[in-house]
């Protein structure tokens, strides 16, 4: 369930605005749980909350320092695709949250750093991008709201699967400011 998002400065701000109102769902979804139950598989999908976050956290990181900002250091693999769902050894539900929060502030730097959102780039080659082709930072931006929106959705349906709480009670259990 989104929120209400607050009144946008300009475009890369409204951008950044709804990014965030989306990670908040991402976030709400694990809101009290254990590691156990971060990682229970509570319907017929292989996806758990634990395992969304990283996914999300991975991506927007992928699509930002590497794609958007030519950091190759950041570009993902096959193996970083098939691990990224699921917590490896000497993860938890608190460190991936934490690096969630961490690849959260530099989006918002990186993208706060550019000129403007008509900064092109190429997409990296692969099998599933056309070849050649150059998007925009605002583009990608809006990519990557999609994607965490999509698994927003998943995990409000792994949450109510697991423990029967709903999106409309996580928004109002979650802490406020």
């Amino acid at each position: 369930m989104p929120t209400l998002v607050r009144a946008e400065k300009d475009e890369r701000d409204g951008l950044l605005a709804f990014l965030d109102a989306q990670r908040g769902g991402i976030r709400r979804s694990v809101l009290g749980l254990t590691d156990e139950q971060a990682t229970a598989r509570p319907s017929a999908s292989e996806l758990t909350l634990a395992g969304l976050v990283k996914h999300v956290a991975r991506t927007e990181e992928v699509w930002i320092q590497a794609t958007l900002m030519g950091r190759p250091e950041f570009a993902g693999n096959e193996a970083d695709y098939v691990s990224g769902f699921r917590l490896l050894d000497g993860e938890t539900l608190a460190s991936v949250l934490a690096r969630y929060a961490d690849v959260a502030r530099a989006t918002e730097e990186a993208v706060n750093g550019l000129p403007d959102l008509e900064v092109t780039v190429p997409l990296p080659e692969a099998p599933w991008f056309p070849p050649g082709m150059n998007v925009t930072a605002r583009w990608i931006l809006l990519h990557v709201i999609e994607e965490v929106a999509r698994h927003a959705g998943h995990a409000d349906i792994i949450r109510e699967s697991l423990d029967g709480r709903t999106a409309f009670e996580l928004v109002a259990a979650e802490p406020r400011d």
